[in-house]
């Protein structure tokens, strides 16, 4: 991590030097406030937001997996250049502490959307492991907090406030904007509570990372995931997959959930086993260059998961 520091102050002392690539961006934005997010869900939030008065950027390239993301030194300097930077959590995001540490820029504000989040753990979200579950995964906390429309509401309104702080004149437009957007996961969140109460289905099998476990625990699903963990190193072990087979047939489980931003391998395995058929199931952690293009939104996309959940669940 160390190298990683220095090639972050490096490219901060090259920008310096070369201020004319600040001039230039400010240009670009065309006097709105520059703001750069980690993740999907945060950029999704603050150009609904923030409007026309915002010029909102990604550091996550489209189509990359949250969990392997290692910023480059051009990253920082971006970051730098920056009015406000929103991440979702340094457990999210651990590599953020490093970057806070190589910003030399006096008007950035970073902002903790996770702010007032309280945090669930594997520990509540596997409540039917055995005394030893907390020394197998660690007891680690879930950073996918966006998955609860109720902290997604949450995020908003951190971001809001943030915009406000940093653009008092336009108070009235960041809040308008803001209790709009709130309004439309409120309406989200009453649908998926009617639509995943008449399921025959509940429990969700998920060939993919754990990232569920907030959506899960709201609307009183039980998820099983492949991985047992929220790390990209957390593979599944044979026996794992395994008594995931057994489990799926013992269920009666007719669809297996894929994650799309990973190869489906290990959902494959599963549905070879089982005869299930698969579906996606989007943590919009991120998204594709295609759906980036196409203006994809975290609520069309929580949509288009719900109509998923609604087939594989068998919902009324």
């Amino acid at each position: 991590m160390s190298k990683v520091i220095l090639l972050l102050c490096i490219a901060v002392m090259v920008c310096v030097l070369f201020t004319s690539c600040g001039k230039k961006e400010k240009a670009s934005s065309e006097g709105k406030m520059t703001i750069i997010t980690s993740l999907f869900p945060l950029y999704d939030f603050a150009r609904n937001i923030g409007g026309d008065k915002v010029d909102v950027s990604l550091l996550l390239p489209p189509g990359v997996e949250a969990h392997a993301f290692e910023p480059r030194p051009a990253d920082i300097v971006r970051i730098n250049r920056a009015d406000m930077f929103i991440y979702t959590g340094k457990i999210m995001e651990p590599w953020v502490d490093e970057i806070v540490k190589s910003v030399t820029s006096s008007k950035l504000l970073i902002v903790d959307s996770s702010e007032g989040v309280r945090l669930i753990s594997q520990l509540e979200e596997f409540p039917d492991e055995d005394e030893h579950a907390e020394h197998r995964h660690g007891g680690a906390e879930d950073p996918h907090i966006w998955l609860d429309f109720s902290n997604a509401q949450k995020m908003v309104n951190n971001i809001c406030e943030a915009m406000i702080k940093k653009d008092p004149q336009n108070k009235d437009f960041y809040l308008k904007n803001a209790a709009d957007y709130n309004d439309r996961l409120s309406e989200l969140d009453s649908e998926y509570k009617t639509v995943l109460a008449g399921c025959k289905q509940h429990t969700v099998v998920y060939g993919g990372h754990f990232a569920f476990g907030y959506m899960a625990k709201r609307y009183g699903m039980k998820f099983i995931s492949a991985y047992r963990g929220f790390t990209p190193d957390a593979e599944p072990t044979p026996r794992n997959l395994a008594e995931l087979v057994d489990k799926i047939k013992q269920l009666g489980v007719g669809y297996i959930y894929y994650e799309e931003l990973i190869s489906p391998k290990v959902a494959e395995t599963l549905s070879e086993e089982t005869d299930a058929m698969l579906l996606p199931l989007s943590s919009a952690h991120n998204v594709s260059k295609a759906d980036l293009a196409e203006g994809a939104g975290f609520i069309s996309i929580m949509k288009k998961n719900l109509g998923n959940l609604r087939m594989g669940l068998d919902c009324q």
